[in-house]
């Protein structure tokens, strides 16, 4: 009788567990418009490579962290206009988590999957250096985020501390590629 006890209370807890494994599979239908898997850990150099080109693109770049809300409120509003200009071939946008390296499976790729952040993704895990990288990227980043740099050809064009909304970024994004 106490086996069939404790079978009775285990099974459904197996099911449950074998249905939530089947749950957390990737979605691959939307993997051509979100590349959630590839978020590059880089150093600071790596990462102003990515965005100082001389290739004649605005490079809006933007650093954010999943434990700060005024980024992850903006997020949404970065997508829908990412949407509005990524097809233009003088604009790129970037993201840039500034969480620690180690929250990286377990805050942000979620994070970029639950808000389908479909840009390219770094993660800057350089914070030994942070006094230099942060003035080194805008000489009036006080570190505060959200931040967004706005850069063609290595050169700043502007530099935004604090958030944005979808209008701000709109205009600010249409005035440097005119």
């Amino acid at each position: 009788m106490r086996p069939n006890r404790l079978f009775t209370l285990f099974l459904p807890l197996a099911l449950l567990m074998v249905s939530c494994t089947n749950n957390t599979k990737s979605d691959t239908s939307n993997a051509e418009s979100t590349p959630l898997a590839e978020v590059k850990v880089v150093q600071y150099e790596a990462l102003q490579a990515a965005y100082s080109k001389q290739d004649n693109v605005l490079y809006v770049v933007n650093f954010w962290a999943t434990w700060c809300a005024p980024c992850v409120k903006e997020l949404p509003d970065f997508m829908a206009v990412n949407d509005t200009f990524k097809k233009k071939e003088n604009y790129h946008m970037i993201l840039v988590s500034l969480d620690d390296v180690n929250n990286l499976e377990t805050g942000v790729k979620p994070m970029i999957k639950d808000l389908n952040l479909a840009v390219e993704h770094y993660l800057l895990d350089d914070v030994t250096r942070m006094n230099t990288w942060i003035p080194a990227i805008h000489p009036s980043w006080q570190g505060t985020i959200p931040a967004t740099l706005f850069i063609r050809n290595g050169k700043a064009l502007h530099f935004e501390g604090g958030p944005l909304n979808k209008t701000a970024l709109t205009g600010l994004i249409q005035s440097f590629l005119q």
